[in-house]
Parts: C-alpha cells; structure tokens; sequence
C-alpha cells in the first residue's frame, strides 16, 4: 500500500493550519486572550476542533506556530534591515542605531501585534507565556549574533530591554493616543524625533565606551 500522501491532502492540510494560525490572530486582535480556546479556535477557523490537536498536538502548540509562523514578531532579517550580512558589517553604534530605527518601522507595520502586547499587560497565562519565549529567543538570538563584541563593556540586553519597552509601549499607546511629552506619535516626523533621540543616547554611550 502507498502510504504518501497525495498532493491534494498536503494542500489540504496546509490551508487548514493557515486557517488555524490566522484564527487565533483574529481573535487576540478583536478579544484578546480570554477568547482564545480550542472551540472558538476552531469555530473562527470553521473546522473541526480536532484538527487543532492533530496538527499541533493542542492549543500550546497551535499559539507557538502562531508565534513562529503567524508574522507575530520581526524576523531577524527584517531587524537587520533586510541584507543580514550588510549588517553584520556596520560600524558598531550604526548597528545599535540601525537595530532601533528596524525594531521601530516592524513594530509599526504589526497592527496585531501591538494589540497582543497591550493586552499582554492585563492579561497573564499560559499562552502569553508561549508568545513570550518566542520573542525573547528571537530578540536573545539577535543580539548575540549581532552585538557579542559589546559585552562584557555594556549590557546590551539591558540596553535592548530599554529600547524595547520604550518603543513598545509608544508605538502601542500611539494607536490611541496622539502626543506623548509634545511629541506627535501619529506622524512620520514625531518618530523621527524619537528615532533621532535613540541615536544621540546610542552614541553618548558609545562615546564613554571609546
């Protein structure tokens, strides 16, 4: 007996896991985690709920595809501006500066996204935790690859930790909130304030390091 399966099966099963994926990313984006569930997974996907456990083993599982394949966070090419090894070759406080402007511009292309970090602040279980290690593995993996030369001089994922939280929490409250200290967060020119603030830190650090 052949036991391959056929094209269309394969077919079949790929279009059911997009469904699945894009089924959880619409309901974090219209009711945050407390939607999410295998029934209301399933139902938004409109199939069985018993694909959820057979291509994804159940619902940890199914957020950590989300995670990794549902265009949840930047990937490391687009944190390095789309040319990887261009990057890698960069002056040292250009790619601090670079990494900030790129974690800036995916952030603000992720509409999602920003609706699954602010929920993420009320909302605590354990697939906020899934989503979590997916984030801090990429970001972990970035800075090792990019910024080993840093340490032990400075902290870089302190350093990170700063930038990030500072960008996170504005491009959110930016989706509701125009100013932020005078600063216009729904405008191209208030983020290029802020990119241009990031940039003088970045270079006041480095300019103690030299």
């Amino acid at each position: 007996m052949n036991s391959q399966k056929s094209p269309q099966t394969v077919r079949n099963r790929e279009e059911t896991r997009r469904r699945l994926i894009q089924a959880v990313g619409a309901l974090l984006s219209e009711h945050g985690f407390t939607a999410l569930g295998v029934n209301a997974v399933a139902r938004q996907a409109g199939v069985d709920k018993v694909l959820i456990y057979r291509y994804f083993g159940g619902l940890s599982g199914l957020m950590a595809a989300f995670g990794r394949e549902g265009d949840f966070w930047p990937s490391m090419d687009e944190l390095a501006g789309g040319d990887i090894e261009a990057f890698a070759q960069l002056p040292l406080e250009e790619k601090v500066a670079q990494f900030a402007y790129h974690f800036v511009d995916a952030i603000q292309r992720r509409p999602l996204t920003q609706e699954i970090m602010a929920w993420e602040m009320v909302e605590r279980n354990d697939l906020t935790v899934e989503l979590e290690t997916i984030r801090e593995t990429m970001m972990l993996r970035f800075i090792e690859m990019f910024f080993p030369e840093m340490q032990p001089r400075i902290d870089m994922q302190a350093l990170s930790a700063i930038f990030g939280a500072a960008i996170s929490y504005l491009v959110c409250r930016s989706r509701h909130i125009r100013y932020y200290s005078g600063v216009d967060l729904q405008s191209d020119a208030g983020w290029e304030r802020l990119k241009k603030a990031m940039e003088l830190i970045v270079r006041g650090i480095m300019a103690q390091l030299n």
